[in-house]
């Protein structure tokens, strides 16, 4: 057994002085007056008490400390955790982006090609067409482009005009004139007095004879 004071009391058994007062009051300690000082009797079984509830109280607050940091380290996992899944989204998210652009670019690339495709069709279908089209619509056609060859030729000194257009204007006989444009044709690229522009040969009256060619 041992004399304590109030405050020593308090401080071995871990409690505050008026929980001592209140024990010393409802007699669960016994206590004596020493000098004038009330002093807390404490028997062996008081003092194991206080050590273990210390000892208990300090294990526990050993528990709580592991157990928060074992909570902040699985809290610090699982931020990184986010960050990483955030970092992959973003990426999944760009390259859904990227491949949307390029599908798209080939789409358009597809229908770019199907319609210069469809181009050349027309081209050819167009082609044909005139090929196997009557002699008067291909004439009709050949005197707008002769017409609009010759607009500006006209302001030059010499005056040009087309073989097939002044061969027409002297109603020569379908013979006639067949023979006089295979010999212009035959001598085109030898013959300066006759001008090629593109398929079409013309002829500078004002300038030169062509009595030669039965003109």
């Amino acid at each position: 057994m041992s004399k304590l004071t109030i405050g020593d009391a308090a401080d071995k058994l871990g409690v505050s002085k008026e929980a001592i007062h209140n024990r010393v009051r409802r007699g669960s300690l016994q206590s004596v007056v020493e000098n004038g000082v009330k002093m807390v009797i404490l028997d062996s079984k008081e003092s194991i008490k206080a050590v273990s509830k210390r000892a208990t109280k300090k294990t526990a607050s050993q528990v709580d400390d592991r157990y928060y940091k074992l909570l902040e380290e699985q809290n610090a996992k699982l931020e990184q955790k986010v960050k990483t899944l955030e970092g992959e989204t973003r990426t999944l998210r760009d390259q859904k982006e990227q491949m949307l652009i390029d599908e798209r670019k080939k789409i358009e690339q597809i229908y770019k090609d199907k319609d210069e495709q469809l181009k050349n069709i027309l081209n050819a279908i167009s082609t044909k067409f005139m090929l196997n089209a009557p002699d008067d619509v291909l004439e009709a056609g050949e005197e707008l482009v002769e017409a609009e060859i010759e607009q500006p030729l006209q302001e030059q000194e010499s005056r040009l005009i087309s073989l097939n257009k002044y061969i027409k204007s002297r109603e020569f006989s379908k013979k006639k004139s067949s023979k006089i444009k295979d010999k212009f044709k035959r001598k085109a690229q030898k013959d300066s007095r006759i001008i090629t522009i593109g398929k079409k040969l013309y002829i500078d009256l004002a300038k030169y004879d062509y009595s030669d060619y039965s003109l």
